[in-house]
């Protein structure tokens, strides 16, 4: 054991594209974009957003699962679960998106074995086809998935934490974990909330960061500066 726990997010950080961005630009049947709008607006929290949204998806298992077939992660991610198994880093992922299609876009890679905490994608009662359930949502928090209880959690054995992210619905948590591989959105909240972090394009970067963070010299390039000493006059 390294002394490190590894929570990723999926959707932009693993997966190239957004899934659900991608079904409902498909299947989304009209009203979806008004859910987009209040949530952007801060109006509602992610959870009612996406229990809105998947009750307005039109499309069959047949149709889902060939959509999904299509969508692809970070090539180097395998790579990537493989240092941190090969280091005996626990890896976890952590998301805001949709159970089902995570471990079904991952068994293609066979690495549908991930522990997973994410929102639950399940058939509904007719007339609505889909419906989401949110296990991993907390008291106070808005998401569907409270990633700051997750942090939370795994920090609780003693072990630091590492956040790769990508966006919004990773902000909160990476306020609460010890250093933060960022992407995208996630860049600017780290350098304005004084988050220890680096910025990565992928999991090429991640790959070489690694080994850097477990043993120590990443982590202490990126200490606070310690305060300087007054000077007696």
């Amino acid at each position: 054991m390294t002394g490190w726990t590894i929570l990723c997010d999926f959707d932009g950080t693993i997966s190239v594209e957004d899934v659900i961005d991608s079904l409902l630009d498909r299947f989304g049947r009209p009203g979806w974009e008004t859910l987009e709008q209040d949530w952007r607006a801060g109006r509602i929290g992610s959870r009612e957003c996406m229990t809105g949204q998947v009750g307005l998806l039109d499309m069959t298992q047949e149709e889902l699962d060939k959509h999904l077939s299509s969508l692809w992660i970070d090539h180097h991610f395998p790579d990537f679960v493989k240092m941190a198994r090969a280091t005996g880093t626990p890896m976890h992922i952590v998301s805001d998106g949709l159970d089902y299609a995570i471990r079904k876009i991952l068994g293609r890679y066979g690495l549908d074995d991930l522990p997973l905490a994410a929102n639950h994608l399940a058939p509904a009662t007719p007339p609505q086809k889909w419906q989401l359930t949110s296990p991993f949502q907390a008291d106070g928090c808005r998401s569907g998935t409270c990633k700051c209880a997750v942090a939370a959690q795994a920090s609780k054995g003693g072990t630091k934490t590492l956040l790769i992210g990508d966006g919004a619905s990773d902000f909160c948590a990476a306020d609460r974990v010890d250093f933060v591989f960022a992407k995208h959105r996630l860049i600017e909240h780290c350098r304005a909330a004084g988050i220890p972090y680096v910025p990565i394009t992928g999991f090429e970067d991640a790959l070489e960061l690694l080994p850097r963070l477990l043993d120590g010299s990443l982590l202490a390039e990126h200490a606070p500066a310690a305060p300087a000493l007054a000077i007696a006059s």
